[in-house]
């Protein structure tokens, strides 16, 4: 499910929801995941209650984990993404590209987390991953690759070799920034 609190130029519910479909499934996702865009305002609440961290940031994965609602008609949920609209705005603007394109970046990247990817312990694997589902997704330059762009040129054979294990840590309980 898409929610679009807080519009955003050029993007509507209809194609967010088709590319976050799209990503899911590229990047091996099991169940669903909600993406809701909204105000810099709310994203700081959510940063402060669960991260302790009284700041608005671009991005928040909350993994679903244990806790999600299984129904044999649909797929179990997978976690909740939100965006902060007024972020991937200004970043879109500094980058050069559009700010749908940045809220889809933003999702890929939320995504990754919620199918177990942590760029702050994997030693390089979530960049590269982004990285090589931005390209399928004809997305600009991914997250992790213009905020640490040494940890994405590392793309030695054990590093893909990595990347491409399945992931079954869904059920961690953490909530994911980046």
């Amino acid at each position: 499910m898409v929610i679009l609190q807080k519009a955003v130029r050029g993007l509507s519910k209809d194609s967010l929801e088709r590319f976050t479909l799209r990503a899911r499934k590229l990047a091996g996702l099991q169940g669903t995941a909600n993406v809701q865009v909204t105000a810099s305002r709310a994203v700081q609440a959510l940063n402060r209650r669960f991260r302790s961290k009284n700041k608005a940031t671009d991005v928040l994965s909350f993994p679903a984990g244990e806790a999600a609602i299984l129904n044999k008609k649909t797929m179990p949920l997978a976690g909740d993404i939100v965006i902060s609209a007024e972020i991937a705005e200004r970043n879109a603007v500094k980058l050069g590209h559009s700010a749908a394109e940045e809220v889809k970046i933003l999702t890929l990247h939320g995504i990754l987390h919620l199918a177990g990817f942590d760029h702050e312990r994997d030693n390089g694997e979530m960049a590269l991953r982004e990285s090589e589902l931005r390209l399928k997704l004809g997305l600009p330059m991914a997250l992790i690759e213009r905020t640490s762009p040494e940890r994405s040129q590392t793309n030695s054979p054990a590093r893909q070799k990595s990347a491409k294990k399945k992931r079954s840590n869904l059920g961690r309980a953490r909530v994911s920034r980046s």
